[in-house]
């Protein structure tokens, strides 16, 4: 296990957080569907991990998601892990004519952060912050599947994540 510092390792954390979240993520073909239709259930996904120093480590994440509100609100918790690490993430996002918005926690280590976006023709951009932190990213769900990919200038450059419905 690699031993990071305190900064390095917050970081990290809220890094995969921030790419956890975006894998709760379900943009519609139709711009007419509800943000959030069809993603209830338990999925789950690997991706990998690539930091400032070029190591790679490859990441395994289990979801489960409630969907309510007319399915434009995602309540979820989710589990990932990697060699170096583990987390636990809980989520709560809104959708709003194309506008989506929510907070996040991780509970074992009380960060929270916020994500904020729009979706447009079936793809999403936001911007997700946490104190110290901030990363962009870009979400595709096509029925079964979800691809997401996040960059940042801190600590970890990009992470890529695929989930799948299980």
């Amino acid at each position: 296990m690699k031993n990071f510092s305190f900064a390095e390792f917050a970081s990290i954390r809220a890094f995969v957080l921030a790419s956890a979240l975006l894998a709760l993520i379900s943009i519609p073909a139709s711009a007419q569907s509800p943000a959030f239709t069809g993603l209830a259930g338990s999925w789950a996904g690997s991706g990998t991990i690539l930091l400032s120093d070029g190591s790679k480590e490859r990441l395994r994440c289990k979801a489960t998601y409630q969907v309510s509100g007319g399915e434009s609100r995602l309540l979820q918790s989710l589990r990932c892990a990697s060699d170096s690490y583990r987390f636990d993430l809980s989520s709560d996002l809104v959708s709003r004519q194309g506008t989506i918005a929510g907070s996040w926690s991780e509970t074992s280590r009380g960060i929270t952060g916020s994500l904020a976006g729009r979706e447009q023709g079936g793809s999403i951009s936001a911007v997700v912050d946490a104190p110290g932190f901030s990363a962009s990213l870009s979400v595709s769900t096509r029925g079964d599947r979800q691809s997401f990919s996040i960059t940042s200038e801190s600590e970890i450059r990009n992470v890529n994540i695929s989930m799948s419905r299980i």
